[in-house]
């Protein structure tokens, strides 16, 4: 781990003393490097066990797709943001890089920790960089509001979750996670159990996050620049995700009555915000709220607590990373050229950017889970590990499937037909930048189809 943390950091003096007119292309070479050493990874003689690179930084088969998803993107936000940048004095671009490679820094630390006070204190380090990206270079005034929204939602859960681990250190003497999956802590049916088992989850299932707690999400999502966005929706919503198996993992609860309030709200959430979706007339706004109905599975499937769920949210947490990252791109495209994320305003791209328009429809495609893509995959496990937990949720994630294959074609054909709006007189064509950024979040996914073992968890 240290071979890549160490690389990472060494990116903020790339950044701050390269010359102006080859700092994009240095930092940009420097990423696509670490992100490539960080395939080694994969080797499979390092699975299923923890490889341990020190004794507080180890990887599995859980937090390594995880990781390497981390280090994939960086180079893809710093693509995507060259345009979105370009009027900024050099000094600012020298910070914007410098907040992307501290977030990075952050991110994989937060994945490869062995410690769960460690993983504490680097999951609410995370808000700082994020919080940098969506109040400083975001698009319009109301991001001091989305960047309040963001703030207080997740430090408002970040005190009981604090102080549900201090209580947890107490009783066991030890956070160390892998001593800790030897011997997990048995947890009776008592309310001081019960009240630390809803902090927990409530600080981690907002973060993903779960419908009800969810307001936060489209703001920051609309507000925000492009690289917050694809960072946002592709890594931090997972990191929630990730914290409830390592909680679950660790921890014997012996009563399972908690856990129904949140599945619930997860089930629901997953049909509400794809009804949601449906009426949005921002672009970014349903691709935001799309995000909360994908994670609404996630959230329930990891409640369930059995392999095949977790493998399940483990390959769906990858494929939506990808996919949304790619979607957010997509939208931010088109909102260089036409100024506006209205649906109404963006008809007919197709016949302006016909090779674009293909990327679309790939994009859509994946996000409505068609076969053979690998949120298929994910999705198909989660919903059978569900109906083995209840046979009534088939009634439920099958109507959110149809709804997400509804609104997504909706999305598409909004964007990609119709008619040309009058104002559209001419647009810029397609850049190279813009179809290598397409492309390299279509190869991880490609690579995935084909070798879908290499994400699969603990069922591998």
């Amino acid at each position: 781990m240290l071979g890549i943390i160490i690389p990472t950091i060494m990116l903020i003096p790339t950044a701050t003393m390269s010359k102006p007119t080859h700092m994009w292309y240095s930092t940009l070479i420097h990423t696509m490097l670490i992100s490539l050493l960080s395939l080694q990874l994969l080797n499979p003689s390092l699975q299923p066990t923890m490889n341990f690179s020190s004794h507080n930084l180890a990887t599995d088969q859980m937090s390594t797709p995880l990781i390497i998803l981390s280090c994939w993107l960086t180079p893809l936000m710093i693509l995507a943001s060259q345009n979105h940048m370009s009027m900024e004095p050099l000094p600012r671009k020298r910070t914007f890089i410098i907040t992307m490679v501290i977030l990075q820094t952050l991110l994989i630390t937060t994945f490869s920790t062995t410690d769960l006070m460690m993983f504490f204190i680097f999951f609410e380090a995370t808000l700082i960089p994020t919080l940098m990206m969506i109040t400083r270079w975001g698009n319009q005034m109301e991001r001091l509001n989305a960047g309040t929204y963001f703030l207080f939602y997740t430090l408002m859960w970040s005190l009981p979750l604090l102080i549900a681990l201090l209580s947890l250190h107490y009783n066991m003497n030890s956070l160390f996670i892998p001593t800790m999956q030897l011997k997990p802590p048995t947890m009776t049916n008592t309310w001081t159990n019960s009240m630390w088992l809803l902090a927990v989850l409530t600080a981690f299932t907002q973060s993903m996050p779960l419908y009800g707690l969810h307001l936060w999400l489209p703001k920051a999502h609309v507000e925000a620049p492009i690289a917050g966005s694809m960072i946002l929706a592709a890594i931090l919503l997972k990191l929630g995700g990730y914290g409830i198996i390592r909680i679950m993992l660790t921890t014997n609860f012996m009563s399972k009555t908690l856990y129904y309030p949140f599945m619930v709200l997860a089930l629901w959430g997953i049909i509400m915000t794809s009804l949601i979706c449906l009426r949005q007339t921002d672009l970014k706004s349903l691709i935001a709220y799309s995000s909360v109905s994908h994670m609404g599975l996630v959230t329930a499937a990891t409640l369930t607590q059995t392999e095949w769920a977790y493998t399940g949210a483990i390959t769906l947490m990858i494929a939506h990373g990808l996919t949304s990252s790619m979607l957010f791109c997509l939208a931010n495209m088109n909102y260089e050229r036409i100024h506006s994320r209205t649906l109404l305003l963006t008809q007919n791209m197709q016949l302006l950017l016909p090779l674009m328009g293909t990327w679309w429809l790939l994009a859509s495609l994946t996000n409505m889970a068609l076969p053979p893509t690998i949120n298929l995959m994910g999705e198909l496990t989660i919903i059978t590990s569900l109906i083995n937990w209840s046979n009534t949720t088939i009634i439920i994630t099958g109507l959110g499937t149809l709804i997400t294959a509804i609104y997504t074609l909706h999305m598409f054909s909004s964007t990609q037909w119709g008619e040309l709006p009058q104002h559209i007189k001419t647009t810029a064509p397609s850049h190279t930048r813009e179809h290598l950024t397409m492309t390299l979040h279509t190869l991880p996914m490609m690579l995935l189809m084909m070798k879908p073992e290499l994400i699969w968890g603990p069922l591998y």
